[in-house]
């Protein structure tokens, strides 16, 4: 191949990122090839949306497959370039004057062919050096594509951090104010109880906040190490093909030891603090035997967005079947249209469930839809083993510890108020704010599969 059709095919096969051959090409959508960790480091850098390096067309995907032809020419490329400029001293054999073109594997180090085919033992276990390289440079490229891997989940862990970190704040405000609402409304000897509740939330208000910014600053720092891990094996696979490390067991150990040390997120969790006596008082609204043991087909419907805010990416497999399909569940012996009205429903040992009041107009066709008016729901959902607590009507996360055993119901329905409380912990979940009810309200329990 004379110079200019050479100089022509290198072009073809150089990354005009990192200027070397590609290193594990990919072809994007505009037609141009990047070496793919080249293309991951230069969109890292940049915000969203991401552009190719070269004519700036913007990509709508960034997962692309190896292009294995182009793959294979660079590697055709960096070996007849090794071969060209072969001619250097350290790699002619002095002593036979020729060029060494294989890799002992006893002694790592270079041979000639006479040594090789010399009778001392050592000489005979050997690979053409390109050979090996290429070898060597592949476990890297793998390793890369796990740490990346890694790196993106890692990443994911970060932004989850600093959106808890956005809501504790409005959460820890939202949850001093309904405490307040419902010390309120007991006898005046709870003053003390009150101040001292709310003084012990807002201290740990602000340890769980230090907790959730210690654990972003170790999460970004994890995250830094493992972007200069990244680079670092990024940098060995441009590594002249007799300098790059024949024994990758060190390379695999430090990339498995950054993984082993990943720190895990924070799981946000306020203390069900109990609140003296609320238990006896709303006992004398007693309601027993509030919810029928009959199970009645009924249909529980949830708009996309809410569906996916408690459940999930799981969330198709979740409490409730999708929109339309018949569920069961538990309506209450009868509605209420006035007074004060308590009662509790064992869920020991139920992940998902659905439990309050509803209008009593809605039990006519079987359809229930969460996120309607004058719908009051506490609920529990469990996805990927991670319990989460909410109330509809808007949609709220708690940030408080799951009922294990019975939750109690309390409607006050001339003051429009619908609350939830912890029977064991004899502490408050969530009270709705005040409103003015329109229709009598029946209770309603629905329990999942799971």
């Amino acid at each position: 191949m004379d110079s200019d059709s050479w100089q022509a095919f290198q072009n073809e096969v150089t990354c005009t990122i990192c200027m070397n051959y590609f290193i594990d090409p990919v072809t994007i959508a505009c037609g141009h090839n990047f070496c793919r960790p080249c293309l991951f480091l230069c969109w890292e850098e940049v915000k969203a949306p991401m552009r190719c390096p070269s004519c700036r067309e913007i990509s709508e995907k960034s997962d692309f497959e190896t292009n294995v032809v182009l793959k294979k020419l660079a590697c055709l490329a960096r070996q007849t370039s090794a071969q060209r400029n072969i001619d250097s001293s350290d790699k002619i054999c002095i002593q036979h004057e020729e060029t060494k073109e294989l890799f002992g594997e006893a002694d790592k180090r270079s041979l000639c062919r006479p040594r090789f085919e010399s009778p001392e033992p050592m000489a005979h276990s050997h690979s053409p050096i390109g050979w090996d390289a290429e070898e060597c440079r592949e476990k890297v490229i793998k390793e890369m594509d796990y740490l990346w891997t890694i790196k993106q989940g890692t990443q994911n862990d970060l932004n989850q951090e600093i959106s808890k970190i956005r809501s504790i704040e409005n959460y820890v405000d939202l949850r001093k104010a309904i405490i307040k609402i419902q010390y309120l409304k007991m006898h005046q000897f709870l003053e003390e109880e009150e101040q001292l509740h709310l003084q012990a939330l807002d201290r740990e208000g602000k340890e769980l906040f230090q907790k959730l910014q210690n654990s972003q600053v170790r999460i970004t720092q994890h995250l830094g190490r493992m972007k200069d891990k990244y680079r670092e094996l990024w940098e060995m696979c441009h590594m002249p093909d007799a300098e790059l490390p024949q024994d990758m067991g060190n390379v695999l150990a430090s990339t498995d030891l950054a993984h082993m040390q990943k720190p895990q997120p924070v799981n946000p969790e306020l203390t069900s603090w109990g609140i003296t006596g609320v238990l006896n008082m709303l006992n004398n609204f007693r309601v027993h035997n509030a919810l029928s043991t009959e199970m009645t087909p009924c249909y529980i419907s949830l708009s996309e967005d809410v569906r996916q805010v408690i459940f999930g990416d799981d969330h198709r497999r979740a409490l409730m079947d999708p929109p339309g399909v018949e569920s069961f569940a538990m309506w209450g012996v009868q509605a209420f249209s006035s007074g004060r009205h308590y009662w509790e429903v064992d869920v020991t040992g139920s992940s998902n469930w659905i439990l309050g009041v509803c209008k009593d107009s809605k039990t006519a066709d079987s359809s229930i839809v969460i996120d309607s008016d004058e719908m009051f729901f506490l609920i529990s959902s469990k996805s990927s083993n991670q319990y989460s607590l909410s109330t509809n009507s808007p949609h709220i996360d708690h940030y408080v510890q799951r009922p294990q055993g019975r939750v109690g119901v309390f409607l006050d329905y001339e003051n429009g108020a619908v609350s939830f409380f912890d029977v064991y912990q004899d502490s408050l979940i969530y009270g709705f704010p005040p409103s003015s009810f329109s229709s009598p309200l029946r209770p309603f329990f629905c329990l999942g599969s799971r």
